[in-house]
């Protein structure tokens, strides 16, 4: 079997790959990427038998790639650090998927299961995880937040936006003052899919339910409902104005 890995963080696909020569000797990785658009172009012409696929990319998701290459027919195991909503959907769809740190044993039942299903076609797996995504039936409305003083549960409606500092994130409510949380934009940016939230720059997240308008100046700003201005990346600019309008 020949696989492709998707995976921005070079660290974990270093751990990824080393962990694949140990347990599945005999699989040849054909080839990596780090973002979708570079996968996209490289799935096109090298067709292998599984992906590893990362949820969470710099420009974009793995959901992404599955759009951009409808009739991709390969076995998928989704890499999550997350184990939302979203990673349950997985279940219907995908051949598993492994949530950070993979574990080496988890990561060889994966791979026993992809060899069993290896040589059927996956396009109804992959119709059926577009549509389990689409339209997934119960989204927490709320969101737990720990910091170093205490645990926060918040309704996912107040969160104005959430901004990068370093690997922590700054939370922005309608009430409370701002939170300062020790995980990752990318962590919460997986927690919120579907809650109307969009990735407009690599330091901001947002919730279009609070944005109040776009400036047009430079590659664009978001002005939110607590008046905050938000800047727009020049690669997202056109996304933000299709999802405003």
């Amino acid at each position: 079997m020949t696989a492709f890995i998707v995976e921005d963080m070079p660290e974990a696909l270093a751990a990824l790959t080393s962990d694949l020569h140990r347990v599945a000797p005999d699989l040849e990785i054909i080839g990596t990427a780090a973002g979708v658009i570079d996968a996209a172009k490289q799935l096109r012409s090298l067709k292998p038998d599984l992906l590893f696929l990362d949820i969470m990319l710099g420009d974009g998701t793995g959901f992404d790639i599955l759009e951009l290459i409808p009739d991709l027919d390969a076995q998928i195991i989704f890499i999550t650090a997350s184990d939302e909503f979203a990673v349950r959907a997985f279940r219907f769809a995908a051949v598993d998927y492994l949530l950070k740190p993979v574990d080496q044993e988890a990561l060889r039942e994966a791979l026993q299961r992809a060899r069993t299903r290896h040589g059927i076609s996956s396009a109804d797996s992959l119709e059926l995880l577009r549509n389990t995504i689409r339209q997934p039936e119960v989204l927490p409305d709320r969101i737990s937040l720990h910091t170093s003083e205490k645990i926060l549960v918040a309704p996912v409606r107040e969160v104005i936006r959430c901004e990068a500092d370093g690997n922590n994130t700054r939370f922005f409510f309608t009430e409370e003052r701002p939170v300062f949380v020790t995980k990752t934009l990318k962590h919460y940016q997986g927690m919120l899919e579907g809650h109307h939230f969009i990735r407009v720059h690599q330091s901001h997240l947002v919730n279009l339910r609070h944005v109040v308008e776009f400036k047009k100046v430079d590659s664009g700003y978001l002005r939110m409902t607590n008046g905050d201005e938000v800047p727009v990346a020049s690669r997202k600019r056109a996304e933000v104005i299709d999802l405003l309008r």
